[in-house]
């Protein structure tokens, strides 16, 4: 081999070694220190979560609902029966009014009674003294025939006759007045009672009433903490999916600002170098939305150390790796680069994206033979975890057991 083609040769190398420098390290700082932000099933459980505190938002309420409308009948049903105890305590004072009254009524006829009859034996002893008046008649025979004898009888008999039927009139009033007395009194007892049942009726629909009043109480507090709930967990919801779409427009704005950049420098370098990586290595593709979501996180990995079979958080296989950087977009891998290479769709190596897992090995009918995964980041770069000893670092994907690409779904 000649001296001049052996430098060119060398010249090449060191600028392909260049070249893998320059982009390992001309990864913005802002990918590298790049957060990601709620994955989309965050967010779909946040806004679960608030549709959830919602639906028992709206139970409670109308529970609320339902006891207020039932306090609502109880109270008109209590304000019935008071007002009924009110009319019956008026009907109660009525009857004792009519009772004493009865009674006062049958008292003075009773005292007419007695004054009546006292004025007949009043009148009886002065036609004949203290003798009956018969026995008066009899004893005065020597004037049985004296016309003032017959005389002074006929008055006799008309005063006794008078004052008799107003006697007997005296006495009937007073035994209709005793009577009247007994049955207003027998009124007043039973208005005394039915105003004794209705009291009772008052005072259990009060206390049903006070009952329903503190069970709305109840509820209205249930209701306004599931409220404060609900109100939480649909702003932590919204919260999620605004910072969610603010991380997907920041990514699209650096990813388009890194797209400008990288095709300029992509072009400068593959030229200074004279390597065969084509010039479409240098792009990053139509990368989606989760697969930047999923190189971003992975980037904020660089220095873990390597370990055989671990998933993170503080190393990691590269299976591992490429596990918990799609788990962040809300893709769900197994930790085996086997089921990971048919997990998506197939990419065409000139159509890369940002996130699509590049493999290594031999494509067999033994899943095993593919041995490596890693991340393509743009550039024709990847981020993987090599070996054991190693760390998670930035590489070229282009080796020579570099069999495909997969997108994730």
């Amino acid at each position: 081999m000649h001296s001049g083609e052996r430098g060119r040769r060398g010249a090449a190398v060191v600028t392909g070694l260049a070249w893998a420098l320059v982009m390992g390290t001309c990864v913005p700082v802002d990918a590298v220190q790049f957060r990601p932000g709620p994955s989309a099933d965050e967010v779909a459980d946040a806004r679960t979560e608030a549709r959830e505190r919602s639906m028992r938002l709206g139970t409670a309420t109308a529970r609320l609902a339902t006891a207020q409308a039932e306090l609502e009948r109880l109270t008109v049903q209590a304000e019935k029966l008071v007002e009924a105890y009110n009319g019956e305590r008026v009907r109660t004072a009525r009857a004792e009014e009519l009772h004493r009254e009865a009674s006062e009524r049958a008292r003075a006829a009773g005292v007419q009674v007695e004054a009546a009859r006292e004025t007949v034996l009043a009148i009886t002893a002065q036609g004949y003294g203290e003798m009956d008046p018969m026995m008066a008649m009899m004893a005065d025979l020597s004037n049985v025939t004296d016309q003032g004898y017959l005389q002074r009888a006929s008055i006799l008999a008309h005063m006794k006759s008078e004052q008799t039927e107003t006697l007997r009139q005296l006495t009937g009033a007073q035994e209709t007045y005793v009577i009247l007395r007994d049955q207003v009194a027998d009124s007043y007892v039973e208005q005394r009672e039915a105003a004794e049942r209705v009291a009772a009726a008052k005072a259990a629909a009060e206390q049903a009433v006070a009952r329903q009043i503190a069970e709305t109480r109840r509820l209205r507090a249930v209701q306004a903490v599931l409220e404060r709930e609900a109100d939480a967990a649909r702003g932590n919801a919204e919260r999620l999916a605004r910072a969610r779409q603010a991380v997907l427009r920041r990514a699209r704005l650096a990813r388009q600002a890194r797209t400008a950049v990288d095709r300029r420098e992509g072009a400068r370098i593959s030229a200074a170098s004279g390597t065969l990586a084509p010039r479409w290595a240098f792009d990053h593709g139509s990368s989606s939305s989760r697969g930047d979501l999923a190189a971003d996180w992975a980037l904020g990995q660089l220095g873990k150390p390597y370990v055989w079979a671990a998933a993170g958080p503080d190393s990691y296989d590269c299976s591992g790796l490429t596990l918990r950087a799609w788990e962040q977009a809300g893709v769900r891998l197994d930790h085996w680069t086997g089921t990971q290479w048919t997990s998506g769709p197939h990419v065409p190596l000139d159509r890369l994206s940002r996130g699509d897992l590049v493999f290594f090995g031999r494509i067999t009918e033994n899943p095993g033979d593919i041995h490596h995964v890693g991340m393509y980041i743009g550039r024709g770069m990847m981020i993987h975890a090599p070996q054991t000893g190693d760390v998670v670092r930035i590489a070229p994907i282009w080796r020579g057991d570099l069999v495909g690409a997969t997108r994730p779904v």
